[in-house]
């Protein structure tokens, strides 16, 4: 969950906008419009729902074995997902049947349930409590998992998100409480409410199904809480209790009272946990009276505690963690039943260490993660304390292999745990944002991991979104996110990109695991100095303990390009702003990132591409190798943008938000698919926004071994190639 994601964007499109007259047309507004609608209609021809082992859970739950995700059969089962957030969770009836329907023709396997604590979505409104669950929104909720239950999607299902509290709930100092991040762990009246809540969302009957929560094998999956860790409150400054007026927003400290309570927790534990003599040293380190309650560490205090201090206060903070995984664990387990796998947190923030939360979460049946390439951020005015606007990240991700997504996730997977990534995305108005679909997808199936679910659908009945501009996060309207999807599935669920053939394992000790949380960033994304940033894109990665010998020293791991130990992936840095990534398997293939400066191939894909930043999949419809492919899904794909969008002059930020209609740019240049056995005719249906046809199919030309596709018209973002033999 991230701070930005319930912005009203109108609103602050009108804050940012200067007067019309100095505002210039940007050239995306001489681009295609190119929009996605969500309707009923006949299945598209590049529909890969073929993938789905409909309906989801009639083998019976998911389970783990050997570290991975399993069905009961004992075949491999990963997720290709999306989030659904708030309003998005909770589509009409009538809608249901018709979303479930296009992303199961995406590929989409598992849908996660977000936000569905806040008031208004699940939680009744009209009350002076958040205790009751609004009967309507249950239905809408139960039609929904029900239809993509029918089309082989599973649910995940999150309790702890974005509960604000009111005066009747017992809850005290509400407002300045807000959604209580920290306080979720350690609080009683806190969490009495989650599992009052885990209680009646789990044990509710299904209307359409007539089965519980707890007792549906479609759900595969249920979640604690979101983004909220009380070990990284403590390095953020957010256990401090200074916050006494009304809380706004997601990341704040907690209320005084919050505060008091858990110092006086904190001495009653150092109590059994250090010795009389130690206690008076920290005392007077403090500078307090002998018998006083001694203070919680506050961050910029960190580097001069004493060792033996801080690792103390960082041990407790990692108890009261792991103690709340386990009790609650414990809870929907042995008295409501939950049979559905069970993920406690995730690990979120890569600008800090958090292998004391990941230490913890190791204790549940799946380690999680998030990771967003250049999210975007509030510019606070320095004098005021106002927001006054938000920078947005605009560098490839290409250019950085070091920094990517898949390096920074690669540091929470952990030995013998499936490991998913339930939020990622490239956030708009990102220019280099095609990017991030397929070079996630590929390196997730190197690495082996079990999951990644997309940051988000959409925040509302995306039925009802048709005159919607994009937005941060959301992939509904997003015509190059929702084309990738396909080929994303086909890439990862299906797996044709092959596992790392090694495994690389780091051991941290316990030391390391409490130091690392005072670590600078410098030390990013993996907390282990001397750790080659480099490895994760060449090998599997895992952590093998947190409390054994520290891992020696890495050799350091320089080369360009990076090539992984399977041969099918590439990461070509090259000189500044102009890398590529090349996906080179039997079944699927891909080209991604500065094309037009540095050219690359594929066995069977090959671009002469004008369009600056790009990129190109290819993959098998029908499962053959693509040399021998009856049919064969293409994705082109480069900007996205809104009408009338205005960005800045160093294009950090926009001064204009734009609205709909959608539009792309062109991939334009020639694709050569080449090496088609046998093939003697060769043609290109391009498909509109929703995948249905566009126009007439396009023959290609032949040239040798190579067909030729010419682009730029019609505009598109995807193609089915029909190959005849």
């Amino acid at each position: 969950m991230k701070p930005l994601r319930f912005l009203p964007l109108t609103v602050l499109a009108f804050l940012l906008s200067p007067p019309a007259a100095l505002i210039a047309a940007e050239p995306s507004d001489n681009w295609p419009a190119f929009p996605v609608e969500w309707r009923a209609a006949a299945p598209s021809p590049a529909d890969i729902s073929s993938v789905l082992d409909a309906p989801a859970g009639k083998h019976g739950f998911v389970r783990v074995k050997e570290g991975h995700l399993v069905l009961p059969g004992g075949n491999r089962f990963r997720i290709w997902g999306l989030n659904a957030t708030g309003k998005a969770a909770l589509p009409a009836t009538s809608a249901a049947p018709v979303i479930a329907a296009q992303l199961a023709g995406r590929g989409i396997n598992c849908v996660r349930f977000h936000f569905l604590d806040k008031v208004g979505t699940l939680i009744a409104e009209g009350r002076d409590d958040t205790r009751a669950l609004d009967p309507q929104a249950l239905e809408r909720l139960d039609c929904f998992v029900t239809e993509l239950k029918k089309r082989g999607i599973y649910s995940d299902l999150n309790l702890n998100v974005y509960r604000t509290y009111k005066p009747g709930d017992g809850v005290r100092d509400c407002e300045a409480l807000g959604i209580g991040k920290g306080a979720t762990y350690f609080d009683e009246r806190l969490l009495e409410l989650q599992r009052e809540y885990a209680r009646q969302l789990l044990t509710h009957t299904n209307a359409f199904t007539g089965l519980a929560y707890r007792d549906e094998p479609a759900v595969a999956v249920v979640e604690f809480v979101n983004e909220n860790s009380l070990v990284e409150s403590w390095t953020q400054n957010r256990l401090v209790g200074e916050q006494t007026g009304k809380a706004v927003g997601t990341w704040h400290d907690i209320p005084p009272s919050y505060a008091g309570a858990l110092t006086k927790k904190f001495n009653a534990w150092l109590s059994s946990h250090a010795s009389g003599d130690t206690l008076a040293r920290w005392r007077r380190e403090a500078g307090i009276e002998a018998g006083a309650l001694i203070p919680r560490l506050r961050k910029e205090e960190f580097a001069k505690a004493a060792k033996d201090r801080f690792e103390a206060e960082a041990a407790f903070y990692m108890e009261v963690e792991r103690n709340y995984f386990r009790d609650m664990a414990k809870f929907l387990r042995d008295e409501l039943g939950v049979k559905s796998l069970l993920i406690g947190n995730s690990d979120h923030d890569h600008g800090g260490s958090r292998y004391a939360l990941v230490a913890s979460l190791a204790q549940l049946d799946i380690v999680d993660g998030h990771i967003y390439w250049q999210h975007p951020n509030y510019i606070t005015d320095p004098k005021t304390g106002k927001r006054a606007g938000f920078t947005v990240g605009n560098t490839p991700m290409v250019d950085q292999p070091l920094k990517s997504s898949a390096v920074q996730l690669s540091r929470t997977a952990v030995a013998g745990k499936p490991y998913t990534v339930s939020e990622a995305n490239h956030p708009f108005p990102n220019e280099n944002a095609c990017e991030g679909v397929p070079i996630l997808a590929a390196y997730a199936a190197l690495q082996d991991w079990d999951g990644i679910f997309w940051y988000t659908l959409a925040h509302e009945d995306v039925t009802t979104m048709q005159d919607h501009a994009l937005a941060y996060f959301d992939f509904a309207k997003d015509p190059v996110k929702m084309s990738q999807l396909a080929a994303g599935a086909l890439i990862f669920l299906r797996g044709d990109v092959q596992p790392a053939q090694r495994v690389v394992g780091r051991s941290y000790s316990r030391e390391q695991v409490l130091e690392s949380l005072r670590l600078p960033r410098s030390e990013s994304p993996f907390f282990t100095p001397g750790f080659p940033l480099a490895l994760p894109l060449v090998h599997a990665v895992r952590t093998t303990s947190f409390d054994g010998p520290p891992t020696a020293p890495f050799e350091p791991l320089t080369a360009d390009p990076i090539v992984s130990d399977t041969g099918e992936l590439t990461w070509r840095s090259g000189e500044k702003g102009s890398g590529v990534v090349s996906v080179d398997t039997l079944r699927s293939q891909a080209l991604i990132g500065h094309l037009a400066r540095q050219p690359v191939a594929t066995k069977n894909l090959r671009a002469e591409i004008q369009t600056p930043f790009c990129a190109l999949t290819l993959g098998a419809l029908d499962g053959r190798p693509i040399a021998g492919a009856g049919r064969l899904l293409l994705t082109a794909t480069a900007r996205v943008a809104n009408t009338g969008m205005v960005w800045n002059e160093k294009r950090t930020s926009l001064e204009k938000w734009g609205e709909a209609p959608v539009r792309i740019e062109p991939v334009t240049g020639r694709i050569a698919l080449t090496a088609l056995a046998s093939a003697r005719a060769v043609a290109a249906q391009p498909l509109d926004g929703a995948g249905q046809p566009l126009g007439p199919s396009l023959p290609l030309k032949r040239d040798g071994d190579d067909w030729i596709l010419e682009m730029g018209q019609p505009a598109t973002t995807w193609f089915v190639i029909t190959v005849n033999r």
